[in-house]
């Protein structure tokens, strides 16, 4: 079997194997609720990504939501009053989902040959998902084929594009012993406990990929968001929670080191776009701190 093929189904059953009865999908549903009744820390982080697509929200356009294998990104949108479908490669809480008035609608999917014709919606996004799967760039291709507008991603930072020292450095060990690096860089190369390797996101490669497809325009925002812990995530996200007000500390400490070019950010959203956006959304993106890329047109383009 093919390192992509395992991948694919180790993912499509993951949700079975951690959530065999009907009781843990529930309790799963009920957290989730339990997170947003309570403004959690959970529920905190989740909402910083969630909220990069703001600038994209505040026109009537449709969605479509990948690797959403709770429905949850999609019922960001539906509560919007958007119209969105939600898609995972596991049926196992979408339906449930929907059951609970969650979201409308949803299929389930394998984004690397997603069933949906060609500019079908409008925006379509991938939150936290990307980096598992086997063959990214052809999910990226599958969004961009079925998307109108734009696909919109959120996922890890990859760290040495932004950080020049690091790069430096790993190109004078590799002059010498390409693994010597690897022993104090344990995550260099990355894998999940499934195979397949983990993907992250950078600038430079997004670039090259939409310059490499005739698109006109990328957009980049980064934010520093590794904050879940186990033993504090059900804390309510505001000053009466010790554990929230060190996060915070954290967190304007790490903006800071970001701001100052010290440290790249944890997380990373990129927009790549089909065409050029409305003046709405160009004039959100810009407020929202948005680093745009308008590509000169290929001069030998027929």
């Amino acid at each position: 079997m093919s390192n992509e093929k395992r991948s694919h189904e180790a993912h499509s059953e993951w949700y079975e194997v951690q959530y065999a009865t009907k009781e843990a999908k529930d309790k799963a549903i009920e957290l989730w609720e339990y997170d947003e009744k309570h403004n959690t820390i959970n529920h905190w982080i989740h909402q910083r990504m969630l909220r990069l697509t703001d600038p994209f929200v505040r026109e009537q356009k449709s969605w479509l939501t990948v690797g959403d294998g709770y429905g949850f990104d999609a019922n960001h949108f539906y509560r919007k009053g958007l119209d969105v479908t939600a898609t995972d490669i596991s049926g196992t809480f979408l339906p449930l989902s929907q059951s609970r008035g969650f979201l409308d609608k949803y299929s389930v999917e394998n984004v690397e040959k997603l069933t949906f014709d060609d500019n079908s919606y409008d925006y379509v996004f991938c939150k936290e998902a990307y980096h598992h799967f086997p063959r990214p760039y052809l999910g990226v291709y599958e969004m961009l084929r079925v998307a109108k507008e734009a696909i919109i991603l959120v996922e890890p930072h990859d760290p040495i594009s932004k950080m020049p020292f690091l790069l430096a450095l790993r190109n004078i060990f590799d002059r010498f012993d390409t693994t010597l690096l690897q022993k104090y860089w344990k995550n260099r190369y990355s894998f999940e406990e499934v195979g397949n390797y983990v993907f992250k996101l950078s600038e430079r490669e997004m670039d090259k990929l939409a310059n490499g497809m005739g698109l006109p325009m990328v957009a980049f925002k980064g934010i520093n968001n590794n904050y879940y812990h186990p033993s504090y995530s059900k804390e309510k996200a505001d000053d009466s929670s010790g554990a929230f007000r060190k996060i915070k500390r954290k967190l304007a400490f790490h903006d800071f080191l970001t701001r100052f070019s010290f440290m790249p950010s944890q997380l990373l959203c990129a927009v790549i776009f089909k065409k050029m956006p409305s003046e709405q959304v160009m004039a959100a993106m810009r407020k929202e701190g948005f680093q745009i890329h308008v590509f000169p047109p290929n001069p030998y383009a027929r």
